[in-house]
């Protein structure tokens, strides 16, 4: 499960990615003051580590998807992927990582789209006691249970191309749609889908093909 603090960040989440988001290649424009929060997402990591969390934001009419990843120190040889620090008022410095490029995030995205390793539960202190948080982003996986998650190598290649990142490390090849449609449509094989509120047909949000 996912521990929630009610914590003062500084910068905050938003004001990161209004600053990194505009110059990305797949931004469709507009500017930082155009962007909202549509909802989120986490996954959990195994180890206890790893803070990992989706935020879909609304750039004009089109939403962008933005994996993140939250560590308390430097993931070595990533800085490439290093999108800026908060203070987390609990738990100190954090160093943010766009997620496509954060081999804790890649498996556990590749479990959620091929084996169907569920979102993590969200729980937030209140008063003391943690409590259970429903999700604003509600994911579907396509894939089954009852299959192996991929074994991950460590090593990725990652590149992106028309909004859509595409990640290899050598078990699974993985799509991540920074830009949704949508529409509902869907392509590529266990696709990922998720709802909000206010959408109601299910999103892509990922796919996956297992290496051979």
């Amino acid at each position: 499960m996912a521990h929630i603090y009610q914590a003062t960040l500084s910068p905050n989440k938003m004001e990161l990615l209004s600053a990194w988001l505009p110059a990305q290649p797949w931004f469709p424009g507009g500017g930082p003051a155009a962007l909202r929060q549509v909802g989120a997402y986490r996954f959990d990591d195994p180890a206890g580590e790893v803070g990992m969390e989706t935020i879909l934001v609304a750039a004009g009419e089109t939403v962008l998807q933005n994996p993140l990843t939250y560590r308390g120190a430097p993931l070595e040889g990533a800085e490439q992927w290093l999108i800026g620090t908060m203070q987390h008022s609990v738990l100190g410095m954090r160093w943010v990582y766009d997620a496509c490029g954060d081999p804790v995030y890649v498996a556990e995205l590749a479990a959620a789209v091929v084996a169907a390793r569920p979102q993590a539960e969200e729980m937030v202190d209140v008063d003391g006691q943690s409590v259970r948080r429903e999700p604003s982003v509600r994911v579907q996986s396509s894939g089954s249970a009852a299959a192996d998650a991929p074994v991950p190598s460590g090593a990725l290649s990652v590149s992106t191309v028309d909004g859509v990142t595409s990640i290899s490390d050598g078990a699974v090849e993985l799509s991540i749609l920074r830009v949704l449609e949508l529409d509902g449509s869907t392509t590529g094989t266990h696709p990922l889908t998720a709802t909000w509120d206010g959408q109601t047909v299910p999103v892509q949000l990922a796919s996956a093909k297992l290496a051979l």
